[in-house]
């Protein structure tokens, strides 16, 4: 009988996981980071938790507002095309218009990057894109998790989510229950199709089209790739500069679902909203994703935003006032709809 050779002894990085590059990947996220604290910010990267002391003043009854998200299968073009430099930027701004629906400035964010195996120069990227974000929102990138999870994710892949803090006082909250007959949807424009609808534009793009990310499409005067990834843009700085001059009684931020799935989610119960589709143009993106797929109004509207990322509900004698301002700030932004006596339901005409 042959004697047993000891086992060698086993380490993380035999079972998948590289200790060495989460540190490494650490510390570039901490300079990423840092570079969005402000005086509010009471602790450093790596503490358990993070520290925030909020600025109270002017607000009779402070009311904090939360929300978190997930980039979605956006990111397959960011794995698709190599570059993850926008991704994290898109979900901040996501989460943003989130909570700005409802009057809230942001706080600050924290993220959650989970992969099968840790390439620090990838999560530079995203939360590069991440702090990017966050510097021009004017808030703070406070902490998060990197987590590596080799069983859990295929080679090359990643998942990006976060959360996002803002402040509100409860006398300006807007949910939409301010809504009624007579007032006004403004629409303004989105930058493409920001972080929704990538599971069927990715199909028609390079399942049905046959396309790769580097083609170049002379409608959209770019490659379908970057077209795909142009970020999600954030609404904060005019919508805060308008809430400072007018009553605005209910906004949706477009996202999955579109227009009509979003503007119904702040919709009393005894209102409808009728939204006139030919009162913008729509984006060529939209168009040519239609073509290509021969997807019905319906089914498009329902998935994309179709060029209207934000919508506004304001009193119908403020409108040509908001529409001026809101053209000085270099908005684009369109008359799309009215509010109607009704059951809480969207109609599309036009």
């Amino acid at each position: 009988m042959s004697e047993e050779k000891p086992h060698k002894g086993l380490t993380y990085a035999d079972a998948g996981v590289d200790i060495a590059a989460g540190n490494a990947a650490v510390e570039r996220i901490k300079k990423l980071a840092k570079a969005t604290f402000n005086a509010n910010v009471l602790t450093d990267i790596g503490a358990f938790g993070g520290f925030f002391k909020p600025d109270l003043s002017g607000l009779q009854k402070p009311v904090l507002i939360s929300s978190a998200d997930g980039v979605g299968t956006k990111l397959k073009l960011a794995f698709m095309t190599g570059k993850h430099d926008t991704v994290g930027e898109d979900l901040v701004n996501h989460c943003v218009n989130d909570i700005l629906v409802h009057g809230a400035r942001a706080l600050f964010f924290l993220d959650y990057i989970a992969t099968g195996h840790l390439e620090p120069e990838v999560v530079a990227e995203v939360v590069g894109g991440l702090s990017r974000g966050c510097k021009n929102n004017g808030m703070a990138l406070l902490g998060g998790e990197t987590a590596e999870m080799p069983d859990f994710y295929s080679p090359g892949e990643y998942d990006l989510a976060g959360f996002i803090v803002g402040l509100v006082d409860e006398d300006k909250i807007i949910n939409g229950a301010a809504i009624k007959e007579g007032h006004i949807c403004l629409g303004l424009s989105s930058s493409g199709l920001h972080t929704n609808g990538y599971t069927l534009a990715r199909k028609v793009a390079f399942e049905i089209a046959g396309l790769q990310p580097d083609t170049y499409i002379d409608e959209l005067e770019m490659t379908i790739g970057d077209a795909l990834l142009t970020v999600h843009r954030s609404y904060a700085e005019v919508v805060h500069r308008l809430l400072e001059k007018y009553p605005i009684h209910g906004m949706a931020h477009v996202t999955g679902g579109g227009i009509p799935g979003n503007l119904k989610r702040i919709l009393p119960a005894n209102c409808d909203a009728h939204i006139n589709t030919g009162s913008w143009s729509v984006p060529p993106v939209f168009t040519f994703l239609q073509q290509q797929g021969n997807i019905d109004t319906t089914d498009i509207y329902s998935a994309f935003n179709m060029g209207i990322g934000f919508i506004l509900v304001v009193d119908a004698d403020t409108v040509n006032s908001i529409t001026h301002d809101l053209q000085q700030m270099g908005e684009a932004v369109y008359r799309i709809g009215t509010i109607v006596p009704g059951s809480g339901k969207v109609m599309l005409q036009g």
